[in-house]
């Protein structure tokens, strides 16, 4: 086993790399077999399984730390299902799906190729982050007492991806799909393969071309992020090369989704949420949809189209798949990318979008475009823009201050009301940084000045 960083001492280690929602840090000085060995030993605790499945990513570290889980779960008596590398949203299926106890996936997402981290999961899919165990996993971690028993757990393999494929090929009639150019970038993730296994079993009439197509945890082509800006330039150009009817990205891990349209244009995930809750709600009238606070004009306005209700949340892996429950929702999107469905556990997945994007094209007839032009020139977004500042709740009352006279709400962070324009002010979970979302009802002009307006007051 690889030893840990002698200059950090263990709680530094464990404090840094315990986030939010999961772990990650860099491999091998903060994230490593020993320190790995020793969260599974917490999750044991925690989790108390008898088996559970175990997962990677593509990363080049995987194998080495996957074997570590493995090993820390059968030292201490605990069945492991080997599913193998796959992505985030085929490992939460593979929970429900072999019907164990829960799981722990090798994964950092979309983090550079030196990082790496752990996903943790409870049964039926249900993600274990800070205020729901992470925390408790990570002080049981620092403690560093092994599980004694005298039973050695088995170790079995099972390769769930032609079950994966038939249950994300459930919510659509793939009968009713017509012939489309795709441009697809997994950017070095499982996505791009698995959509073509589905093409193959499906006999869809898709002609698909990949760029960063091959599964390569060292990403050569940069940070296995779909948003960044040249990343977004590879796909939007050799969609108006190829003259494709429409591009996909994903992010390594697969788990958010983001279109091109046949002009090459970057689709902010805000549009999509709005457009795939109307096709949803097309068999669902009256149901309830979730969204997150950002940017929400044009969500609202398809959905009350389409005769569903909108609630707003606050976003986080735990907390959507609760108040899905809670509010009975039929599907949450956030403009991050991220799509959750009830059926998948409430837990999101990036290749049903792509999938119901597809039938909604079929059955419509229409481009790309003439789905979204009217929602660009309707609703004019700032994009999220971020900005460092040294304090930022001094940052945020001095905003509330300043707007007094509009409608706020606290969902998530500060947003703002007034009639022709609205904006979202948060903070970063993990770094002194507030990201700054302004939208208007079709006044682009008025986008552009109140977002100077705001960052003139946020970074002074």
């Amino acid at each position: 086993m690889t030893k840990q960083n002698s200059k950090i001492s263990k709680q530094q280690i464990l404090d840094t790399i315990v986030r939010a929602y999961d772990v990650r840090g860099k491999y091998p000085e903060m994230v490593n077999e020993e320190i790995v060995y020793d969260l599974v030993q917490g999750y044991i605790k925690f989790v108390k399984p008898k088996k559970v499945v175990v997962s990677r990513d593509v990363r080049e570290s995987g194998p080495e730390l996957q074997k570590a889980v493995i090993k820390s779960f059968i030292d201490s008596g605990v069945d492991v299902i080997d599913v193998g590398i796959v992505s985030t949203d085929m490992f939460y299926f593979a929970i429900s799906h072999l019907g164990v106890d829960g799981g722990i996936t090798v994964s950092a997402s979309h983090n550079p190729a030196e990082d790496n981290g752990l996903n943790m999961a409870k049964k039926g899919a249900e993600p274990i982050s800070g205020d729901s165990g992470l925390n408790v996993i990570k002080e049981s971690a620092l403690e560093g007492e092994r599980i004694k028993t005298d039973k050695i757990g088995r170790v079995e393999k099972n390769n769930v991806l032609p079950e994966f494929v038939d249950f994300v090929c459930s919510f659509i009639d793939t009968q009713k799909i017509k012939p489309f150019k795709i441009i697809a970038n997994p950017n070095c993730g499982l996505q791009g393969k698995i959509f073509q296994e589905i093409i193959k079993k499906k006999n869809l009439p898709v002609d698909l071309t990949m760029i960063n197509g091959e599964p390569d945890g060292t990403f050569p082509q940069g940070d296995p992020n779909p948003l960044l800006p040249e990343n977004r330039e590879e796909i939007c150009d050799l969609v108006k090369k190829e003259k494709a009817d429409l591009g996909v990205s994903w992010d390594a891990d697969g788990d958010r989704v983001f279109f091109v349209d046949e002009l090459g244009r970057f689709i902010d995930g805000y549009y999509t949420v709005g457009v795939l809750a109307q096709e949803i709600l097309k068999d669902k009238p009256g149901s309830t949809i979730l969204i997150d606070p950002r940017v929400i004009w044009n969500s609202y306005d398809l959905v009350e189209k389409a005769g569903g209700r909108v609630i707003q949340i606050k976003p986080g892996m735990t907390r959507i798949p609760e108040k899905m429950v809670e509010h009975q929702a039929v599907f949450c999107g956030e403009m991050s990318g991220h799509c959750y469905f009830p059926e998948n556990d409430n837990r999101d997945n990036g290749i049903i979008p792509l999938l119901l994007m597809l039938e909604m094209l079929s059955r419509t007839g229409k481009k790309m475009s003439q789905i979204y032009n009217p929602l660009f020139d309707k609703y004019p977004i700032s994009g999220e823009i971020n900005s460092e500042v040294k304090d930022i709740q001094k940052v945020i009352d001095r905003i509330k201050k300043k707007y007094f006279d509009g409608k706020q709400e606290f969902v998530d962070g500060l947003s703002v009301e007034y009639p022709r324009w609205r904006f979202n002010l948060r903070a970063s979970n993990t770094e002194p940084v507030i990201r700054l979302n302004v939208e208007s009802r079709g006044d682009k002009e008025l986008v552009e000045e109140k977002t100077r307006e705001l960052l003139g007051l946020i970074r002074k």
